[in-house]
């Protein structure tokens, strides 16, 4: 009998993952190295849907102390990928919110303190491992920074020039039409259409103050057509900071999850992920 990859990989999501990485990793707090690595893992505590870096704990620059106050509450979002989904932890939940058993340490340096941002896990296979809080620190793999979480190497992002007719209308308005989209497929997720501005009415809509950012494509900048009550965040644009990413920087893309999408004159269904609604966790 077949086996539809997808059900694999959401099948281990409630298990403690891990893989190593040959990637050099370094960690900074306020200036001060704490640790600098080519033994890493990447570590995906049950329910994660997105990995942090595990270190070997003789590596580090830094001591592990016992917690100098009570902790901070990690409040849990909970998210689903599709209907049919386990109910996951979306990446806003704080690294507080363990779901596996371990013992939790504040990370200090001569310079500074990390409350909480250590943890080591009761497992087995990851003894000797700390895992590191990746808000807590400035983070390199080799010489290069990294932002909002680690690259997941088992996660790909694909774009592809595409001479399609695209349209995209909300409540009847047309916000954007072009035959010169260029198609982004990210592992799981609907197709993203990143269409030139110049295709698009931005004068109709007003730029936001929302920012999001996305470890493959950099930093998201937002905007709201105000004529739609579902407008709040409808597009968004990255910004020129990953070279992976250079086919779509400047390109404005909408949640077809919210819009009326028209792809070669046929209406798309709507997906249902967790950006069918405007509090979803951001841009992709």
């Amino acid at each position: 009998m077949a086996t539809k990859l997808s059900d694999v990989i959401v099948g281990v999501f409630p298990q403690l993952r891990y893989q190593p990485t040959a990637k050099r990793i370094r960690a900074r707090l306020a200036g001060h190295t704490v640790v600098d690595t080519l033994h890493a893992y990447l570590i995906w505590e049950p329910r994660r849907i997105t990995p942090i870096f595990a270190v070997p704990e003789p590596e580090l620059l830094a001591e592990l102390a016992t917690p100098g106050g009570p902790g901070t509450d990690s409040p849990e979002f909970g998210v689903k990928l599709s209907v049919d989904a386990p109910r996951l932890l979306d990446p806003r939940t704080g690294f507080g919110r363990h779901t596996t058993p371990g013992e939790q340490f504040d990370v200090v340096t001569a310079a500074a303190t990390a409350p909480g941002a250590a943890f080591r896990p009761e497992d087995p296979d990851l003894a000797g491992y700390v895992v590191l809080d990746f808000g807590a620190f400035e983070w390199l793999e080799d010489d290069e920074e990294i932002i909002g979480h680690p690259r997941d190497p088992f996660h790909r992002v694909d774009i592809r020039a595409s001479s399609l007719d695209v349209e995209v209308s909300l409540d009847g308005v047309t916000l954007a039409s072009t035959n010169g989209a260029q198609l982004l497929y990210e592992t799981m997720l609907p197709v993203r259409y990143y269409i030139p501005p110049a295709d698009v009415r931005l004068d109709l809509m007003e730029e936001s103050h929302e920012r999001t950012v996305c470890p493959y494509k950099g930093e998201a900048r937002y905007w709201t057509f105000p004529g739609s009550e579902s407008g709040s965040n409808i597009a968004w644009s990255y910004d020129r900071r990953f070279r992976d990413a250079a086919q779509i920087h400047g390109l404005v893309s909408f949640y077809n999850e919210r819009v009326d999408l028209t792809v070669d004159g046929v209406l798309q269904t709507r997906p249902v992920t967790p950006w069918s609604r405007p509090s979803g966790p951001g841009a992709l």
